[in-house]
């Protein structure tokens, strides 16, 4: 997602962030509304790029256990003074891509909710209207693991989250089952990754599509749609309209 550039200094950032993202108590209820149509209480929800963690509170209110990967050494130690005594709750300090091993992940100290490990997202960005300023300036390796490995480990989830900006392809890609509910990020500046993304999920299942503009928490669809409709939409989209998140249903 695309914030607003921060303070300098990622402390300064991520106290920006805590206010963004858990501070609302409208934007709260909305998306708490949203994931309810996809958990239930007792469920397991896998959420793939935490940042401070807003959606596994909006998990966990909703009853649902969580699994969340945060490789930013900054969003990961905020994770786990918000939820790290919360038994339902695994925290992993990882990546997530097609490969167990090692990534390097560039941050951007004064906006690390856009810190990525594209390179493919940062030439885009830097190309882009709305996204001068941004830069990332440092790099650090992070442990990399697989959408297949963790269910390995932790069960199948009824809802899987992904937002690592420009890097949602790479963690499909080390998906081989179809999930029923599945959420990944897009945006504007790379919309050839929102439809990479479906051309994978369609591989995997017989799913259907719904679509969530910036942070508003709403479908914009009546009815989920085909990917090809879905891919059409995103390319009629605004450059301005910015990111977003696709919703994939299985279709029992």
């Amino acid at each position: 997602m695309n914030a607003p550039i921060y303070p300098t200094g990622t402390a300064k950032a991520l106290s920006r962030s805590l206010r963004v993202y858990h501070g609302d108590p409208t934007r709260n209820a909305a998306m708490d509304a949203l994931y309810r149509r996809f958990l239930r209480p007792g469920d397991l929800a896998f959420d793939i790029g935490s940042h401070v963690g807003d959606r596994i509170s909006s998990f966990r209110r909703l009853g649902a256990r969580v699994v969340a990967l945060e490789p930013q050494p900054g969003p990961a130690r905020v994770l786990r003074l918000i939820h790290g005594r919360d038994g339902e709750v695994t925290l992993i300090q990882a990546a997530c891509g097609d490969h167990e091993g090692i990534v390097t992940l560039k941050i951007n100290s004064a906006n690390p909710t856009v810190s990525t490990a594209s390179d493919a997202f940062i030439g885009a960005a830097n190309e882009a209207g709305g996204w001068e300023g941004q830069v990332w300036d440092h790099e650090i390796a992070v442990r990399c693991t697989t959408l297949d490995a963790l269910i390995a480990r932790h069960g199948l989830p009824a809802l899987l989250k992904i937002d690592v900006e420009g890097f949602e392809a790479h963690v499909l890609a080390g998906l081989t089952r179809p999930v029923p509910a599945i959420s990944f990020e897009f945006t504007t500046i790379q919309r050839d990754v929102a439809e990479a993304c479906l051309a994978l999920l369609e591989t995997l299942g017989p799913y259907r599509f719904n679509v969530a503009l910036g942070e508003s928490q709403r479908l914009e669809l009546d009815e989920p749609a085909s990917a090809e409709a879905i891919g059409s939409y995103l390319r009629a989209l605004p450059h301005a309209a910015n990111s977003g998140d696709v919703y994939a249903i299985l279709q029992s």
